[in-house]
């Protein structure tokens, strides 16, 4: 664990001080156990007091979005928790219905402090294609510019397994992406993450700060600690991965701990798990190759071409790749691992699958040979990956 662990002394800075930095944007995400308190109802005194802390970072001159979950636990407490079948409608409907009572509630509070709020309902489909990305980012800037809170939650009244991301932890790191954020704050019903489950071993302590996500991390990382929740500290950790490789900031942090959003902008008695990012801020097309698409596939290179992407920032080329995985068209974006399966980049191919397999080990020279046409003679362009 010690290479996850650094030491314990807190960074402290005064108030006054942290005013005249520069002004960030900040993504808060909510998750349901949060806005209930552990309960089956939204607990409207605690989200009275996250929204007051928002206002504060606006009155500091900070952007705020607000990542929510809830919106089924809504519809459930408004219709009277209803017995319904385990389905993917009744889930749908729920949310159809929570939705609009869970925005007005935002709505009407963030009013307290003559702040509007504006929603944004994103599925996985919205990032995937590049330009629904734009679009979606494009909106997200236009709220912040005109001084309004985006409320952004994932459409589950439509969602399927197909297009849903899946929790509102990745999406909140996929939102802070797309609003070129500082900072992606994690609030949760635990302190942060722990080197064991602290509902169960009194030992575990606390990880302040995070260097290197690796199995051992992982593997600490349990599932929902709440039957109300899609997600667990284990998302958590996947949602810190994504968004500290595009230069954001990351905090785990208990949603209960009082002035929680203001310290951990401020850096004033930050009690949870911070996440250092990785990089400076990715260019545009970077981080929709980071945030959008999953991967179609997978290519398998050796060590030559695993040392020139890592080490000397080249492009991938040909003559470097062993094997390929799965089928996809030109214009997919692929994973590149080496042959021990340790994930090294992603980025958009030039060639398909079909022709990859053909022209893998061989010179670019010989395309047009093999193919008879060729796209260029890189299989993936150094301004079309994201090393990881």
């Amino acid at each position: 664990m010690r290479s996850v662990l650094t030491s314990t002394k807190l960074s402290t800075e005064n108030l006054s001080s942290s005013t005249t930095t520069r002004k960030k944007t900040i993504v808060v995400k909510l998750g349901t156990s949060v806005l209930t308190g552990g309960s089956l109802k939204i607990n409207r005194s605690h989200l009275v007091e996250l929204v007051r802390q928002c206002a504060q970072l606006k009155q500091q001159g900070h952007k705020v979005i607000v990542v929510t979950s809830g919106a089924i636990a809504a519809g459930r407490e408004h219709l009277g928790y209803p017995e319904l079948p385990s389905t993917v409608a009744s889930k749908q409907m729920l949310a159809a219905v929570g939705q609009s009572r869970l925005i007005r509630e935002w709505e009407n509070l963030f009013l307290l402090y003559n702040i509007h709020v504006g929603q944004m309902l994103l599925t996985r489909a919205d990032l995937d294609d590049r330009e629904r990305f734009l679009n979606a980012r494009d909106m997200l800037h236009a709220l912040l510019d005109n001084n309004i809170v985006p409320i952004v939650n994932e459409n589950d009244a439509v969602s399927t397994a197909e297009i849903k991301v899946g929790d509102n932890d990745n999406l909140s790191a996929l939102v802070a992406i797309l609003a070129e954020a500082d900072k992606l704050l994690l609030l949760t019903d635990q302190k942060g993450l722990f080197t064991a489950d602290p509902r169960s071993n009194p030992d575990a302590e606390l990880i302040r700060e995070v260097h290197t996500i690796d199995e051992t991390l992982r593997k600490l990382a349990g599932d929902s600690g709440t039957s109300l929740g899609t997600g667990g500290m284990a998302t958590k950790l996947q949602a810190a991965d994504v968004a500290r490789r595009a230069g954001i900031e990351v905090i785990i942090a208990a949603g209960s701990s009082p002035e929680v959003i203001n310290d951990v902008v401020n850096k004033k008695n930050i009690i949870g798990t911070r996440f250092l990012p990785l990089s400076s801020t990715l260019e545009s097309r970077k981080r929709w190759i980071l945030a959008g698409p999953p991967p179609a596939g997978d290519i398998i290179v050796d060590t030559g071409a695993k040392l020139a992407l890592t080490e000397r920032g080249s492009s991938l080329l040909s003559k470097g790749i062993t094997s390929i995985k799965g089928d996809f068209p030109r214009g997919a974006v692929a994973r590149i691992c080496d042959q021990n399966g340790e994930r090294l980049a992603r980025g958009i191919c030039r060639y398909s699958s079909d022709d990859l397999k053909k022209i893998a080990g061989k010179h670019s020279q010989e395309f047009t040979v093999i193919l008879g046409y060729e796209y260029g003679p890189v299989a993936i362009h150094r301004d079309d990956m994201v090393v990881i």
